[in-house]
């Protein structure tokens, strides 16, 4: 049921009613159910009612009427958890918000709080609010961000305008302003994005924060802008920080910061006792990442470490619905609350073996219940790419004297570059090699050497970017140019060619950014192809963020954008990009 003005319509209220009255049968029961009521930090007793896809009771009683389609079910076996929310999540990377929201519910992580910048960036305005409400069709809670900008340079931002930013603020789905990478233009004086800051606070939602490496002062003039929570620390410290400027403070466990066990340990020892101005997030991780859970692990992490059931809970559930003014529907096992449940064999085992999403049965005695399921992208013109133009070998001609370094899969800065690049093959005796960005439409390109990606991958090309431009590296220009043509050929993804050969690639057939197929399909896929990029030198925590991160400027030291190669801390183009 989508969400309009209005959850749950005056007749739905009224039908809801009537079932606590006794004058109309609950869809499911729970009897005996040993459950966490976060309003008095307990672990309690009781029966509890639903009505499609809402808690209606939750007491000592057991409803009076039942009729054949009531489920009565004996939880004596079993404790029963609020459903799980992942407050940060980047459903692009690689997979889609379908199939990523399919396979977290079906781990307990029943509700989700995305990034928009993909659908806002791609998708015609109305086109794109259509397809959040679609989603939120699904049995998992789908919410939404409003980003500010683009995080990179563009050769235009037309998209950022009035009406567009207004629509996806105000919209009953969006939940929060941010996350706000360009804090530094807006310190030094950016009032358009202060103003749609000052709309988002308006409209009592909360501003996500990008803040890595801040000072008191810094996080002092951001929380006077109207930013209310962070999730860039690193370590206790700077978590603590954060909490002493009173900030909510998200704690992060991801690909590329793992950094949640040290987190927990390193705050409790600078004295945090209390995490209720604390919640977590796997920040958008790529997929194998979530092979083990997703929420779950994360709990099972602060449990680990020494957190009270309470706050380890209550770190993804109703700490994250109170913060983001949901606790009226999420978050907690109360009469009102949607319909999300998670069952677990004991209290100190987070991953679920039973799982009720807006009332309906994810996963059963622990069976998963979904069938299979295919969203309509097309529908909102998300579909395989389709290039009318082609490259040419004679275009990858490298006579600039400056490369891109990388330090480590997402930090670049730059280096003079010591190797001839005026022959179409480099030897595998040293780790540069050939860097093109692309337009995605064939307008312009920016030829360079990257050092540090690997030495010995002879021809790479992938769609999958911040900005939906191509990326081509490689030691072999003439398998380059076979890579890219056989991302063309397939409709957009990754391509990986040696001697003219394929030999590994991945589809993604959602305009060239996302997968169609299942989490656990574009898994494997993932795995695969990353493991032959580091059988071929790619020595870095993670390719799939290094591909995202090559064009994002809230990084340094400078970044390959459309505009060219560009100077995060001087904000000006080195080296532009040339029209083909």
């Amino acid at each position: 049921m989508t969400e309009r003005i209005y959850r749950w319509t005056k007749k739905r209220l009224r039908q809801h009613l009537d079932v606590v009255r006794g004058e109309k049968a609950p869809s499911i029961v729970l009897k005996n159910a040993t459950y966490l009521n976060h309003a008095r930090r307990k672990w309690l007793k009781a029966n509890i009612w639903i009505a499609d896809d809402r808690i209606v009771y939750v007491g000592q009683e057991l409803p009076p009427v039942t009729d054949k389609d009531t489920e009565i079910i004996e939880c004596k076996n079993s404790v029963v958890v609020p459903g799980y929310i992942e407050h940060h999540a980047h459903p692009f990377q690689l997979y889609n918000p379908h199939s990523f929201a399919r396979y977290a519910s079906a781990r307990g992580t029943t509700t989700l709080i995305n990034d928009n910048l993909y659908f806002f960036s791609n998708v015609e305005k109305k086109k794109a609010l259509s397809l959040i409400e679609k989603l939120e069709e699904m049995p998992a809670s789908m919410y939404w961000w409003a980003r500010y900008d683009p995080q990179t340079e563009l050769q235009s931002e037309a998209h950022f305008t009035n009406s567009r930013m207004k629509a996806w603020l105000e919209h009953h789905l969006v939940v929060q302003g941010g996350e706000l990478t360009s804090w530094p233009k807006v310190l030094e004086g950016d009032d358009s994005t202060l103003h749609w800051m000052q709309e988002t606070s308006r409209l009592r939602k909360p501003i996500e924060g990008h803040l890595p490496g801040a000072s008191e002062r810094t996080l002092s003039q951001m929380a006077l802008l109207g930013v209310t929570c962070d999730h860039e620390a690193i370590n206790g410290e700077e978590a603590v920080r954060r909490l002493d400027m009173g900030y909510m403070t998200s704690l992060r466990h991801s690909s590329m910061r793992p950094d949640l066990p040290n987190l927990l340990r390193e705050m409790q020892e600078l004295g945090v006792d209390h995490f209720v101005r604390c919640i977590m997030t796997t920040d958008g991780s790529p997929p194998s990442f979530y092979e083990d859970g997703v929420m779950d692990k994360l709990i099972k992490m602060a449990l680990d470490a020494g957190l009270s059931d309470f706050d380890a809970y209550g770190m993804a559930t109703y700490y994250v619905a109170r913060y983001y003014n949901l606790d009226h529907k999420l978050g907690m096992i109360a009469p009102g609350r949607i319909a999300h449940l998670n069952f677990l064999s004991d209290k100190h085992s987070p991953k679920p073996i039973g799982v009720l999403a807006k009332g309906q049965w994810i996963v059963r005695d622990g069976v998963e219940c979904q069938g299979e399921e295919s969203f309509g992208w097309n529908d909102y013109g998300i579909k395989p790419l389709d290039i009318s133009w082609d490259l040419d070998e004679s275009e990858l001609h490298f006579s600039m004297p400056m490369g891109i370094e990388m330090v480590n899969a997402v930090i670049l800065k730059p280096y003079r570059i010591t190797v001839e690049g005026t022959v179409n093959e480099l030897s595998d005796t040293h780790d540069e090699s050939f860097f093109v960005l692309i337009d995605k439409n064939g307008k312009w390109m920016i030829n360079t050497m990257i050092k540090g990606f690997s030495n010995k991958i002879k021809g790479f090309a992938s769609s999958f970017s911040n900005t939906g431009d191509f990326i081509l590296i490689g030691k072999n220009v003439k398998d380059m140019v076979a890579a890219f043509r056989a991302v063309k050929a397939q409709g957009g993804g990754m391509a990986l060619v040696e001697d003219g050969d394929v030999i590994g690639s991945i589809v993604l057939s959602l305009n060239g950014a996302m997968s169609d197929k299942s989490m656990e399909g574009i898994m494997e896929e993932e795995k695969k192809f990353v493991s032959l990029l580091r059988e071929r030198g790619y020595k870095h925590e993670d390719p799939i963020y290094s591909l995202q991160f090559f064009s994002s400027t809230h990084l340094p030291y400078i970044r390959v954008t459309q505009r060219g190669i560009y100077d995060v801390t001087k904000k000006k183009i080195l080296f532009p990009a040339i029209m083909r």
